[in-house]
């Protein structure tokens, strides 16, 4: 690989990242435009799905014939319900902080589904992660730290979620690249569609009501994120196919940046001392996490495709 090509994959790395990191502006548009996030996740997921079904046309066969990527679409459509629903209502430093304990909850779930007993490193890593979510959900005075709301459980769950959606990707590795995309698209559809239709069936969900006076430019909104997730999801296939896989990981750690900066510079945050040690520890786990892979293994990011 030319330094050139791994210059421009560092780039499309850094991309991706940059697209998830500001993710949650979007969604709340959207949200003001009168759409609950389960419905601006479909709105965004539909595109991008029929975009992806087009480019990898010859992966549809495997995916639809395959119990493991019919999990690894139920896992990734999890992860964006679960991140995208948290994101738009929760404090996004918070949120974005809660979802990135992704490494601590991999150890537990390889252990199960792999058979990967964890090392002494990676019982640091888990004990480092914990502490950090320890202080991001302590609240002076409040006693235990516990998820205070919605957001942070929903964060929470989508961590855990990622990481089930990682471990899948790799025992899914005989199947092609394009098929494992399709397959986490097409969980972020399906997922989204039956939880969405389950919360209107029980009337805890109304349909959308589309308010262009709140927010007249939410068709162009949506278009725009639908159509970055599929530059995002191509940048990001190009960096992590030339890249180590610890290289790929750090450098995806700079959605946290990415989601801090633009969520305090715009209001939809408040940063603390608490917080940003919390995100120390969370950080640090995952940076040895990412140096303990294999360098040879390519690293797969959250749909949100994964």
């Amino acid at each position: 690989m030319t330094v050139v090509e791994q210059r421009w994959a560092v780039i499309g790395l850094v991309i991706n990242a940059f697209i998830w990191g500001v993710s949650w502006w979007p969604l709340r548009e959207l949200q003001t435009a009168g759409f609950h996030p389960l419905w601006s996740t479909l709105l965004v997921f539909v595109p991008a799905l029929l975009f992806a079904g087009m480019w990898y046309r010859a992966a549809w066969r495997g995916v639809l014939f395959s119990s493991g990527l019919w999990a690894l679409a139920l896992a990734a459509g999890a992860t964006n319900v679960g991140f995208n629903w948290a994101v738009t209502t929760g404090d996004v430093i918070r949120v974005v902080l809660l979802f990135y304990t992704m490494p601590a909850w991999a150890i537990p779930l390889a252990w199960w589904l792999l058979g990967e007993r964890p090392s002494t490193a990676a019982l640091l890593r888990l004990v480092l992660a914990f502490i950090g979510v320890w202080l991001v959900l302590w609240e002076p005075g409040t006693g235990w730290p516990v998820p205070k709301d919605l957001a942070d459980i929903l964060a929470l769950g989508s961590g855990f979620l990622f990481a089930l959606n990682n471990v899948l990707l790799r025992r899914t590795h005989q199947h092609t690249g394009g098929e494992r995309v399709l397959a986490m698209f097409l969980g972020g559809v399906v997922l989204n569609a039956l939880v969405a239709g389950g919360g209107l069936a029980l009337g805890l969900l109304a349909l959308p009501e589309p308010n262009f006076m709140a927010s007249p430019n939410w068709p162009l909104v949506a278009a725009g994120l639908s159509a970055s997730l599929v530059v995002g999801n191509l940048a990001l296939q190009f960096g992590a196919s030339r890249l180590r896989s610890a290289t790929t990981s750090i450098i995806m750690l700079s959605e946290l940046l990415f989601a801090s900066v633009s969520s305090m510079v715009l209001g939809a945050a408040v940063f603390q001392t608490r917080i940003g040690l919390g995100a120390a520890f969370i950080v640090a786990a995952a940076v040895m996490a990412a140096l303990e892979r294999a360098p040879n293994t390519a690293a797969k990011h959250h749909t949100n495709a994964a």
